[in-house]
């Protein structure tokens, strides 16, 4: 059996790697991804709730126009989205226009923002990513590997720190979410993604769920959280170098954090690898677990 000493060089090894990979800047995967995810409109509170009853899975939205800029077109026979657009009252040279008579809806490439005075809403109509066929869109670099039993041992892990553990539909485009005693995620996430998944939520519930979390920020979370997940991940045989730091490059995470969270990266990544060697009935928790929940997490 490894020894907790040979746990923590591994940890250490996974970590400074990480750190390198950071250091290296954003992959071409990243710059891709960030390129294409900024023509996609961010909609307001209102509009969001809407596509969410309307299409609960729905990841990425934007109007039929939008949708042939980037190189795809929306399936025949699928039904709208719909979202309320401002009329904005344009002033023009004419009489007519003049008397506030010419009222158009804003472009639907940015339905929210209208080029002059809002003068009333209509509804608009977008359509998910999911509804499109035509040129794919960038995506994040992938986690490979077959992380074996350990996925179950890991499923373990987390029951055993008392944390309960779902499989099911996310809205919003989350792979999981950690809920406060809570780790919910995709059924539909291959066996190395939802290992990288699962031990990014698992340490969002070790080390979010007390008193520190008062004293972190999104970015500090999210980057503990990945750093976790990668260290956990390599010295299980899955690689997920370019996946970890591009999300944590995502979130604003640089390899200065990382080394000033470095204390609780080790701590945390090192008990789950020691808890993921031991027999699945004799894992226990070795860190206490707040009861209490505080909002959700997602990844």
């Amino acid at each position: 059996m490894t020894t907790r000493e040979e746990i923590q060089e591994r940890a250490t090894a996974a970590f400074e790697e990480l750190v390198a990979a950071l250091a290296q800047g954003n992959s071409e995967q990243l710059t891709a991804y960030l390129q294409t995810m900024s023509r996609f409109h961010q909609y307001s509170f209102g509009n969001c709730m809407w596509i969410v009853l309307q299409r609960p899975d729905a990841t990425h939205v934007a109007g039929f126009q939008r949708w042939k800029q980037l190189g795809r077109f929306v399936k025949s026979g699928e039904k709208g989205i719909a979202i309320l657009a401002p009329l904005a009252f344009r002033k023009k040279r004419t009489a007519e226009e003049e008397r506030g008579e010419d009222q158009s809806p804003a472009d639907e490439d940015n339905p929210e923002k209208p080029s002059r005075r809002v003068a009333g809403f209509k509804v608009a109509y977008v359509f998910d990513v999911s509804q499109t066929d035509g040129k794919p869109l960038p995506e994040f670099a992938a986690v490979n590997g077959d992380p074996g039993d350990r996925l179950e041992r890991l499923e373990d892990v987390i029951r055993g720190y008392g944390i309960e553990l779902n499989y099911e539909p996310i809205s919003g485009g989350a792979l999981g979410v950690s809920e406060g005693g809570v780790i919910r995620v995709l059924p539909t996430l291959l066996p190395a993604e939802a290992f990288s998944v699962l031990a990014h939520e698992l340490a969002h519930e070790l080390l979010h769920r007390g008193e520190r979390r008062k004293e972190t920020t999104k970015t500090v979370r999210e980057t503990e959280a990945e750093a976790v997940a990668f260290v956990v991940c390599q010295a299980s045989g899955i690689e997920s170098r370019t996946r970890s730091s591009d999300y944590i490059r995502l979130y604003a995470g640089d390899k200065e954090l990382l080394q000033q969270s470095l204390e609780h990266i080790q701590r945390v990544s090192t008990a789950i690898l020691l808890q993921l060697q031991e027999e699945p009935k004799a894992v226990a928790a070795v860190t206490e677990f707040p009861a209490e929940a505080h909002e959700s997490v997602a990844v």
